[in-house]
């Protein structure tokens, strides 16, 4: 009887004590900031809760032991960690969240026009936050874009420096971009538009890699750029981002929130860049890189509605005078041909809205406006254009049962006009256009996209673009998506390819220029491992394939000193593989590698080229790490490219025919120890490299730029080399003994050496 009264007292201390509890409380916190209503949950138990306006929690009554504790909250990375509850603690379990920045569970809009969580989309959209942005502060997005896997911010000029994007390794024009969804960037402002849209506007960039014409019209060929701005309910009070480099670049970024009447809120943002210092660090009498004094100013309201429809306009206007060429250059020699200079002054407004008409059926009115005028001098060639385009769209989306319909109407009109001999007089163009996309849910694990747009071009007529996209989600963890589509495109020369105006080149249409069509199609897997120690590695690849049927190319090599526009007599190719891998470790470390392997080819009686400035290898890295005792945040980020096919002028040109491997590395430490401010300061480009390394020149002919010294042979001179000189080419003489002329189109990465930089933001909220 003792032994029995004895084993149940051991029973019942046993009970007693596992019954114990205790609390478990701390704080959360995000980007230097406590988070309030932040999900809590101890994993396996009923115990959750929510932080409150200090990002305070408290969980009651946990039974002693060893649990996993689960945060989660919209905007960043779910955390898991293993934690141990024991009698009597007194410790604050604490955790920081870290930003989404490129990981897999936001929501994105750019894939089928609605919100929708990224894993959900049948089309693979990647995602990129301001946090991304911060690891290299740059004064544009066109700059910012170079460390993002598989796309290339691309010089085109090596005395003005414009520029375009390559995604994939195609050329920028097949490169659609929007602003807040409305194709407001393209034609005559991919030339300069982009270096003008300053970072402090973006909330967050969007990019599809492959067909979205059925959507987003002809031009999003190759994939689409969306730069979603910021949305003022949610911007600071106050904002301000001023930094410098030791090249003397200096870029301010102001941000303000007003709230004018109880139902508006306003952003207006002010981006200011100015650099005008001549450097000549390649000794060739010749500016390195570009002076620019650029001013941006960006407005948005946003409105509330009965219902939360929604509201938002906003305007942009922006005005830049760059110029480069001889370091002697001054105004009073623009257009003239004493000194050679390149002059752009370029102004450009824009008007952007979305209004949710008040119906019960969910009906969103878009639309835009945009006026582009440029006027530059390229020596002595003048070149003005003046361009408008507006923009008007209607969408309709309805849910019914398995089936989620996106249909909409939509009209753009383009005005253009310039100066150039191939534009004899102002060209108007409509292109109305319907487009209806149905969304099936197969099953809870695949559903598939089918979508068809037509557009009539007024001067080209009907154009279809069909999509049909399938996504088969075989775990939460793993998806599989494939993506077809078509495109139209019709190309407007001198805006598109800048070589037409620098340079001495002549530009020759062989023929009548046809619309170029395409058919492209991919492959996206998703992987998502969560390990018990907190540690998260995501890794999406995609397999790509574009084939395009009159493509137009430029033919640099039949005859140097023409560049000759024609509609391919073949086919063109683009494909490979892009792999990015997301690695987050709880110790603070992240990493964000990525890498792209390209073929692209133009294919001609039945011989294969690869074209001019398109590589076949390309990666980007991101690697950040965080020390807590000092409050100091690490950043390290680059990319690196294989060798391009350069345009050469003559045999004799002592240049490379090829780029070498190179990358462009920097370094970045941001100090985070004073209440809403952050400084911050590095090192851009580690390695120290520039483009005429191995090289002896870039631009060519800088002594002689108007080509006053060029000879012309008839047919019958002899050069220097003792061979004759064809009819119409350059011969090469004692003053000229390559036989080049004036050009500067043999360029591909910024002309920059090492520098520093260092900057402050503020920020009130």
């Amino acid at each position: 009887m003792k032994k029995l009264f004895l084993i149940l007292l051991l029973f019942s201390l046993q009970f007693l004590f596992a019954q114990e509890t205790t609390s478990v409380s701390g704080f959360i916190s995000g980007e230097g900031q406590k988070l309030r209503l932040v999900n809590v949950h101890l994993v396996g138990t009923k115990h959750k809760t929510v932080t409150d306006s200090l990002g305070y929690y408290n969980l009651e009554n946990v039974a002693i032991g060893n649990y996993a504790i689960q945060i989660s909250q919209m905007g960043f990375q779910t955390l898991k960690r293993k934690i141990e509850v024991v009698k009597d603690s007194i410790r604050s379990y604490d955790f920081e969240l870290t930003d989404n920045e490129n990981q897999l569970n936001e929501v994105v809009v750019s894939g089928t026009l609605k919100p929708v969580k990224r894993l959900e989309s049948a089309v693979p959209v990647e995602v990129y936050s301001p946090v991304f942005f911060k690891k290299n502060p740059t004064p544009s997005i066109y700059e910012a874009l170079q460390n993002i896997n598989g796309v290339r911010p691309q010089l085109n000029c090596g005395v003005c420096n414009t520029g375009d994007i390559h995604i994939n390794g195609l050329e920028g024009p097949y490169t659609l971009v929007l602003i807040d969804g409305m194709p407001i960037v393209s034609s005559l402002s991919t030339v300069y538009g982009l270096s003008g849209i300053p970072n402090s506007l973006v909330e967050r960039i969007e990019i599809v890699k492959g067909p979205a014409s059925s959507l987003y019209g002809s031009e999003a060929v190759g994939g689409l750029i969306n730069i979603i701005t910021k949305n003022p309910t949610n911007a600071p009070l106050f904002s301000a981002d001023v930094f410098t480099t030791t090249y003397l670049e200096t870029n301010v970024d102001v941000g303000m929130k007003f709230n004018p009447t109880k139902k508006s809120t306003t952003l207006l943002g002010i981006n200011y860049f100015d650099y005008n210092q001549v450097i000549d660090k390649d000794k060739d009498n010749f500016t390195d890189v570009t002076l620019s004094e650029r001013i941006s100013v960006f407005n948005k309201w946003s409105f509330l509605r009965n219902d939360n429809r929604l509201f938002t306009i906003a305007a942009r206007g922006m005005y830049e005078d760059r110029w480069g060429g001889d370091v002697r250059w001054e105004k009073k020699y623009r257009g003239g041909d004493e000194i050679y200079g390149e002059s752009i002054y370029t102004k450009r407004g824009e008007l952007i809205g979305s209004y949710q008409l008040p119906f019960e059926e969910k009906l969103m009115l878009s639309f835009s406006g945009n006026v582009h005028y440029q006027d530059s001098r390229y020596g002595t060639t003048s070149f003005i254009a003046n361009q408008k385009i507006g923009f008007l769209q209607l969408t309709w989306d309805k849910k019914i049962g398995r089936n989620d319909f996106l249909a909409g109407i939509a009209s753009r009109y383009s005005y253009y006009d310039d100066n150039t001999s191939a534009t004899k007089e102002a060209e108007s163009t409509w292109l109305p256009g319907i487009f209806v996309q149905d969304e099936i849910a197969l099953s809870p694990k695949s559903q598939v996209l089918l979508g068809m747009r037509y557009d009539y071009n007024s001067i080209h007529g009907s154009i279809y673009t069909p999509r049909v996209a399938y996504r088969w989600k075989k775990s939460d963890n793993t998806i599989f998506r494939l993506n077809a589509g078509t495109g139209f495109r019709v190309v407007n020369l001198f805006t598109e390819d800048h070589a037409a105006l620098t340079g001495s080149r002549d530009v020759v249409l062989k023929n009548d220029l046809k619309p170029e069509q395409s058919i492209n199609a991919n492959l996206n897997y998703i992987q998502k491992i969560n390990f018990t120690n907190g540690t998260f590695i995501g890794i999406e690849t995609t397999a790509f394939y574009t084939r395009f049927s009159n493509k137009i190319i430029s033919d640099y090599e039949t005859d140097p000193n023409k560049i000759i526009y024609d509609n391919i007599n073949g086919y063109a190719i683009s494909q490979g593989i892009s792999t990015n891998i997301d690695v987050n470790f709880p110790t603070g470390l992240k990493m964000i590698l990525g890498a792209t392997i390209l073929d692209n080819k133009n294919v001609e009686n039945g011989v294969s080229e690869r074209p001019f400035l398109t590589e076949n290898f390309t990666a980007t890295w991101s690697v950040s790490y965080k020390i807590e005792p000092w409050n100091l945040l690490l950043d390290y980020t680059g990319n690196v490219y294989s060798p391009m096919n350069l345009p050469l002028l003559s045999e004799y040109d002592p240049r490379s025919p090829k780029s070498p491997w190179y990358s462009i590395q920097n370094i970045q430490f941001t100090f985070i120890g004073w209440k809403n401010f952050e400084l911050y300061g590095g090192i851009k480009n580690l390695l120290n490299f520039t483009p005429k390394q191995n090289n002896p020149f870039l631009i060519s002919r800088t002594n002689d730029p108007f080509d006053k010294n060029v000879q012309t042979s008839d047919g019958t001179a002899v050069g220097i080399h003792g061979k004759v000189v064809p009819k119409g080419q350059i011969v090469d003489t004692l003053d000229n003994p390559y036989g080049l002329t004036f050009d500067t189109t043999y360029v591909y990465g910024q002309n920059q050496t090492i520098r520093g930089f260092f900057g402050l933001r503020y920020t009130l909220r």
